[in-house]
């Protein structure tokens, strides 16, 4: 590891299996599956392979508002892919995921089985199957996507950049906190103005846009991201605050937080999920 401002980059890069912090040992610069390991199959068409990080818990939150909608055709099976132990470089799930991250969801509702990918695709292929949380109206349905696709392009500023350097980068360096504090700051801001006009981030209806950003910003203004809470001033963020309180209150959210959840209270894990009674 180089002292802050004496790395020169060689003339060609090669990996060091052992730098990279916390998670250098799930990192690898090339993709594909490193064994073979059939995927389990539930007795529902939808079947997810995920984890309660923020992107997994986008997927479980939805299928848990579709069901308590009354869409029983959103009935699931959840199993747990634990991208600590690697489960994610695991044929089967190479297979549903080639990128090799979760949430990853087959449907076999099909005349062939449907694998979806990416967090975000997850969500416009449950509300377009399903016809709900994702607006009709074609001004909306863009405004919708808009803030979903911002979503998915600003997030990874706070989870691999803020995230990586702030709490889980080998040493802390400043430049690249600084960098990335100021992005994030700059995220919350643009939150909070919208949601200053707005009881949700596309107006007063509850969209697939909000469940995507709950899981990442609503917990960080809760406090429940990195420990930043203070270091970030996140309370300044009121409207964020309130956003974030509101779907904290949703028993769907409750419910979907907890699917394939490993850590934490006994109380608050279901690592499988095959039915309500998992969760009840």
């Amino acid at each position: 590891m180089s002292e802050a401002g004496s790395y020169e980059p060689p003339k060609v890069w090669t990996w060091d299996s052992e730098s990279g912090g916390r998670f250098a040992n799930i990192n690898r610069p090339v993709a594909g599956a490193t064994h073979d390991k059939d995927l389990p199959r539930g007795e529902h068409d939808l079947q997810l392979y995920s984890l309660a990080t923020p992107n997994g818990v986008k997927v479980t939150l939805l299928l848990e508002e579709l069901l308590a909608l009354g869409k029983t055709g959103a009935e699931y099976d959840a199993y747990t892919i634990n991208i600590m132990d690697g489960d994610q470089f695991g044929s089967g799930f190479v297979a549903a995921n080639p990128n090799s991250k979760i949430p990853a969801l087959v449907d076999y509702s099909t005349e062939t089985p449907t694998r979806i990918f990416e967090s975000g695709a997850i969500l416009v292929y449950l509300a377009e199957k399903f016809e709900a949380f994702y607006p009709k109206d074609p001004a909306a349905r863009a405004e919708c996507l808009s803030w979903l696709f911002w979503q998915m392009g600003a997030t990874p500023f706070l989870g691999g950049g803020f995230g990586h350097f702030y709490a889980y980068a080998p040493v802390k360096l400043e430049y690249p906190i600084n960098r990335y504090a100021m992005e994030v700051k700059r995220q919350l801001d643009l939150l909070n103005q919208n949601l200053e006009q707005r009881e949700y981030l596309c107006g007063d209806e509850y969209t697939i846009a909000d469940m995507a950003t709950w899981p990442w910003y609503g917990a960080l203004v809760k406090g429940q991201l990195y420990e930043a809470g203070e270091f970030l001033d996140v309370a300044s963020y009121t409207h964020v605050i309130r956003w974030a309180e509101a779907i904290d209150g949703r028993e769907a959210a409750k419910r979907g937080k907890r699917v394939n959840r490993v850590w934490g209270p006994e109380e608050e894990q279901a690592r499988e999920r095959h039915s309500a009674a998992d969760l009840d």
